[in-house]
């Protein structure tokens, strides 16, 4: 770096006066684009084919050796260290019908997400390059393809905004090798599960499709969040210091399992993994949230997809700008399984308690932000044709992805896609306690949108009386 060389006050007066002349023709310009078309620009939470460019912050053959290879080995570099996970329960159990997201295709989507959140988090923490493995779609569709990360998320904006370069597999091992790499991991679900009578590694189908043949090291039982507690979760810097030269080797001594390697820090699962408290990512401190969550912004194809699909829904022609809207995001399904004794009619919130929480909202958008907001885009896993019925009597709207076709056109992926693009393009949110879908929903639209958001509590009679 060479030192700036100051500005003579001259040179300075000079500055200032391009700076003004700049500013001025700027504004002018603009102000004349907009008496041409007579309309203002659509908000800038929904000005989704206008986002910003993001170019990748670095040249990624800076951090593996070249193009992918046969063995993944051969691509890292030697002056560099990585870390890498899986997610382990795919995206679904079943697929949508009609216009509904089903339970287990959606939340999994957010769990997923959490999942790599916290990778990234934990490459931060210990100065690592992550390798991200792709999003499996085996719990979809057996014969759709999984979708890689970068597919989803805007990889190149994500990696600006956190200051580290971003890998995926297919970036470093070539996606149709057959040679098997061998790897040593750490098996952090042997050392929290709940259930310890059969302490197990998680496994994952990535494994098989990256042709990785693992040798598993349980780690230490202090890399537990909370001792004695068994709720699963386990600690980012506990886990952290397994990547660090005077930890390592103290706590290889434990076992007589093969080594995990220095080189690639790698976890078998990391979806139960907190700072200070269990379901973090519901919390405002959350760590992983605030440095990476919040970032992971929404692949711009993806984003057009979902705007047209929105647009449909509240019939606003592709000219026009998109108005601001409420989101709701309203889980049923396997909830009912919690709720015991309660009848389902008492267990979960009515749609006129609903309605409340989203009157809610639109005051506070109203006073707060000078906005009137009367669209509203239900998303649910609800299968009764009734409630919808009912849903469509209060005024609100919704995506309907049979008529849409949008399993057809663009696979089955993408009901689930559009739904959580929806949710978080929301001007306000209404969504379900303890959904992890609707969790990262709200964190969203308050981030990204500063928007207001509810939850709704369930579970009891009148459990959201307020």
């Amino acid at each position: 770096m060479f030192p700036a060389k100051p500005l003579s006050a001259k040179g300075r007066m000079r500055s200032l006066r391009t700076i003004c002349v700049t500013l001025t023709g700027v504004f002018l310009f603009s102000f004349g684009a907009l008496l041409l078309t007579g309309k203002p620009s659509s908000p800038s939470y929904l000005d989704i084919q206008d986002a910003p460019a993001y170019s990748a912050i670095v040249n990624l053959e800076s951090y593996v050796q070249g193009p992918p290879t046969q063995r993944f080995r051969d691509n890292l570099r030697n002056d560099t260290k990585y870390i890498t996970s899986w997610t382990s329960a795919g995206w679904s159990t079943s697929t949508p019908a009609n216009h509904y997201c089903t339970t287990d295709y959606c939340y999994l989507l957010a769990n997923d997400v959490m999942t790599y959140g916290n990778l990234i988090y934990l490459a931060l923490i210990t100065e690592r390059i992550p390798i991200i493995a792709k999003f499996l779609s085996s719990h979809i569709d057996k014969s759709a393809p999984p979708f890689a990360f970068g597919e989803v998320i805007d990889v190149p904006r994500l990696s600006q905004a956190i200051g580290i370069p971003l890998l995926e597999w297919h970036e470093v091992k070539d996606s149709e090798s057959q040679v098997l790499d061998d790897l040593g991991c750490w098996s952090v679900w042997e050392s929290v599960q709940r259930n310890k009578q059969n302490p197990h590694p998680r496994g994952s189908t990535s494994l098989n499709r990256l042709k990785l043949d693992i040798s598993w090291t349980q780690t230490p039982d202090w890399v537990e969040l909370t001792p004695g507690r068994r709720d699963d979760h386990a600690s980012f810097w506990s886990l952290a210091m397994l990547g660090f030269p005077d930890t390592r080797p103290n706590s290889l001594e434990l076992t007589n399992h093969p080594s995990p390697q220095h080189q690639v820090l790698c976890f078998d699962y990391l979806y139960f993994v907190g700072a200070h408290h269990t379901w973090e990512w519901e919390l405002d401190y959350s760590p992983a949230w605030r440095f990476v969550g919040q970032h992971m912004r929404w692949n711009a194809s993806l984003e057009r997809i979902a705007d047209a699909h929105t647009r449909r829904a509240m019939n606003v022609p592709v000219n026009e700008p998109m108005p601001p809207y409420i989101s709701i995001h309203i889980r049923r399904g396997d909830f009912g399984n919690q709720c015991r004794d309660v009848p389902l009619d008492q267990c979960f919130a009515s749609l006129s308690v609903i309605a409340h929480r989203v009157s809610e909202v639109q005051e506070e958008l109203r006073t707060q932000k000078g906005i009137e907001v009367t669209q509203v885009i239900m998303t649910s896993d609800e299968r009764d044709p009734e409630w919808w019925s009912d849903v469509r009597a209060l005024g609100w709207t919704w995506v309907d992805y049979a008529k849409e076709r949008t399993e057809e056109i663009y696979g089955k992926w993408h009901p689930v896609f559009i739904d959580a693009i929806i949710q978080s393009n929301g001007a306000g949110f209404v969504g379900t306690r303890g959904s992890t879908m609707s969790t990262l929903a709200r964190r969203r639209v308050q981030s990204w949108h500063d928007g207001p958001t509810r939850l709704i509590k369930w579970g009891s009679a009148g459990a959201d009386n307020h």
